[in-house]
């Protein structure tokens, strides 16, 4: 693998960071504020969640092309070119005068989303030595993380200050920002032979990285969840807090980034996320019988140190599974699996609450978890039967 520099902390590493925190920072500053210009621009709450939806399903729609467009231009100009996206569709949002148009904008938000997220992170591969990539990943998602608690805040507050035009357009502005910063990101010295080298082929997802993949999407089940409906569950609970609640989860995720890296590297995936999914589900189980504040602060801490040690692992193991000019399909494989989850399961965990209550969506994130963790373990076993069956073919047949 050829690398920018052998150090991890090259200036291009520090530019991929921001530039990624900044298009994650944006996405999430925009979650809290769209549903306000929807009802603005006059539609109505049904509308709130196609809007949702739709910019889900162009970024779904976009990534498995991701591996192919790599091998017909350079990945770097592919990334500019999504940052870009991203940028003129933030401002376009101002321009929408009605549901039709704003639906339209967020298609093309959703396609640029999912080119970048995809090349930012295959971009980043490339640049982090690859003994150290747990490590590296983990940075790379610390910004993300950085990006994502700030996100809803700053968007609140501009429009608290402000109006949506600042909004929209103060978000372009930054979103220019990364992408000038996309464009001093240095690749490889043959990273555009390497692109070209092999003939990729359209895949619907990664079959080397199915069974990780699936892991990531039980872990976006029980992130819908959390997402979707803490705030709701906090009212039901009497806890106003919920602002509180989400920084917490963000600082342990953050923390822990900063570590579960380096045990990856060393050890592998199992010591991340057998002890990660333990956490997360003393979090979740702390966060269904929660009745104070410092049982949910409790809570948010144990799932952010769980979630946090899992995502990077399962997505630094995907890239490890696959060889270098297969990283994008792997990342598409990884992100799509993730937002499928995500959207699915705020979906069945919406219709659960409706007939049940919020609380027991937490009951079924909780049981989410325990099957991650048993199909793991049990993954684990298999894997071990079957090389200790080998090694003894292979005795036999020595005699």
């Amino acid at each position: 693998m050829t690398h920018v520099n052998n150090k991890m902390w090259s200036l291009s590493f520090i530019f991929i960071v921001i530039s990624n925190a900044l298009v994650f920072m944006i996405f999430e500053m925009l979650l809290p504020t769209l549903p306000l210009f929807v009802t603005a621009i006059g539609g109505e709450a049904s509308q709130v969640g196609l809007v949702t939806g739709v910019f889900m399903l162009s970024a779904i729609f976009i990534r498995p092309f991701a591996g192919i467009l790599a091998t017909k231009f350079d990945k770097k100009l592919l990334l500019i070119l999504g940052t870009l996206i991203i940028a003129l569709s933030t401002g376009a949002y101002y321009l929408s005068t009605n549901i039709t148009m704003l639906l339209l904008v967020r298609l093309i938000h959703g396609a640029g989303f999912g080119l970048a997220t995809t090349y930012f992170t295959t971009v980043a591969a490339e640049i982090i030595p690859s003994d150290r990539r747990g490590e590296g990943i983990g940075y790379f998602g610390a910004g993300e993380t950085i990006a994502i608690s700030v996100g809803p805040m700053i968007g609140m507050m501009t429009l608290e200050l402000y109006d949506f035009q600042r909004l929209f357009f103060g978000g372009m502005a930054i979103m220019f920002l990364a992408v000038i910063m996309a464009a001093f990101i240095k690749r490889g010295s043959n990273s555009k032979e390497l692109d070209k080298r092999e003939n990729i082929k359209f895949k619907l997802w990664e079959k080397k990285v199915l069974f990780p993949a699936m892991l990531i999407f039980l872990i976006g089940i029980a992130a819908g969840g959390i997402m979707s409906f803490f705030s709701l569950y906090a009212i039901e609970k009497d806890f106003d807090k919920v602002g509180l609640f989400f920084l917490l989860i963000a600082a342990a995720s953050l923390v822990i980034r900063l570590v579960s890296g380096k045990l990856f590297d060393i050890y592998g995936p199992s010591v991340i996320l057998i002890p990660g999914s333990i956490l997360s589900i003393i979090g979740l189980v702390l966060l269904y019988v929660a009745a104070s504040d410092s049982t949910f602060f409790i809570a948010a801490i144990f799932y952010g140190f769980g979630f946090g040690s899992i995502f990077p692992a399962i997505q630094t193991w995907c890239m490890n599974l696959v060889d270098e000019h297969e990283h994008e399909s792997a990342m598409a494989s990884f992100f799509n699996f993730f937002d499928l989850g995500i959207g699915g399961g705020s979906f069945i965990l919406g219709l659960m609450a409706t007939v049940s209550s919020y609380q027991a969506v937490y009951g079924v994130t909780t049981i989410v978890y325990g099957i991650f963790l048993l199909i793991y373990v049990v993954s684990i076993a298999i894997k071990g039967q079957s090389e200790k069956n080998s090694g003894k073919s292979d005795q036999v047949s020595s005699f």
